[in-house]
């Protein structure tokens, strides 16, 4: 799983899978794309003025959390 941000386009992108070839997007709303790998499962999600959606919650922290509950934060740089 691989999180990349565009700061110049303000587009973060959530890759679920290695990188293939054919992928179908489907636009879900102005701001979230996902795209379907041939095989039907979620390739990745593509967020769409991300820096606001990002930042909304967690205190403009990216937050991982384990199975065991350990959390890991990294602040966002503001836009």
């Amino acid at each position: 799983m691989k999180l990349t941000y565009d700061p110049k386009r303000n587009i973060a992108y959530l890759r679920l899978r290695p990188q293939g070839t054919e992928i179908e997007t489907i636009r879900v709303s102005d701001e979230l794309n996902v795209d379907i790998a041939p095989d039907g499962s979620v390739y990745g999600i593509e967020l769409l003025n991300a820096n606001e959606q990002l930042r909304s919650t967690d205190g403009g922290k990216f937050v991982l959390i384990d199975e065991q509950g350990r959390e890991t934060s990294v602040p966002l740089s503001a836009a």
